[in-house]
């Protein structure tokens, strides 16, 4: 299942056009909040799709019946970059336990890259629903290899893939190589990637503009 939370009329496009803006997004605060606004939405809506039970909860004046989540999911997300999203989600998710793995883009000097999963911290996910944020879905590379791990641990019941921009082609990589059950959530779509696997327009490096330019190695 894919969805496009732009295909609507929502204040998602008011936040993703400032994470866009080269004019804005110099604000790292503003940044960030942005990010966790997404997640948030993104949190709202996929609780729509998870298990309730009935709860009695007892008021001042008399008993309420409530739907409260049967299980909590787990919230997981690629270290750095994936911070200020999976933040948004906690907002949410309040009572999920957390996985954080580190994965990113090891480059060659001749432009090509491979991709490094060096640390992994992940709870029980055996049967549990696994929320996975990232900011971008580029290649879709690294998002495969940190899945194949995380079912390295544990089966999950269901994965949801959160992020703020996704591209076709990583889209369509991620569908063919990451199971049937998973279901992607994009703030935004765009069609184009570069060579060297940058999407287009794209909004740049999320991690730098959410915690700071990185050394160079």
């Amino acid at each position: 299942m894919l969805i496009n939370l732009s295909n609507t009329n929502s204040l998602v496009g008011e936040w993703l056009s400032e994470i866009r803006s080269m004019d804005i997004q110099t604000d790292r605060m503003r940044f960030r909040r942005n990010m966790e606004r997404v997640g948030e939405i993104a949190a709202y809506e996929i609780s729509k799709t998870l298990e309730y039970e009935e709860k009695e909860v007892q008021t001042p004046l008399g008993i309420a019946n409530c739907r409260v989540l049967k299980e909590q999911p787990v919230l997981a997300t690629i270290l750095r970059a994936g911070l200020a999203l999976h933040q948004g989600l906690l907002h949410y998710f309040d009572k999920a336990d957390h996985a954080f793995i580190s994965a990113y883009r090891k480059h060659k000097h001749d432009g090509s890259f491979e991709i490094s999963l060096e640390y992994i911290s992940s709870p029980s996910i055996e049967g549990q629903v696994v929320i996975l944020s990232d900011p971008m879905l580029a290649t879709g590379a690294s998002l495969v290899k940190t899945i194949e791990h995380l079912q390295g641990i544990g089966k999950p019941k269901h994965i949801h893939l959160v992020v703020a921009i996704a591209c076709t082609i990583g889209i369509e990589y991620v569908q063919r190589h990451a199971g049937s059950n998973l279901s992607i959530w994009a703030g935004d779509i765009d069609d184009e990637l570069t060579a060297k696997g940058y999407i287009v327009p794209g909004l740049g490096d999320a991690g730098d503009l959410a915690f700071g330019n990185k050394l160079q190695q």
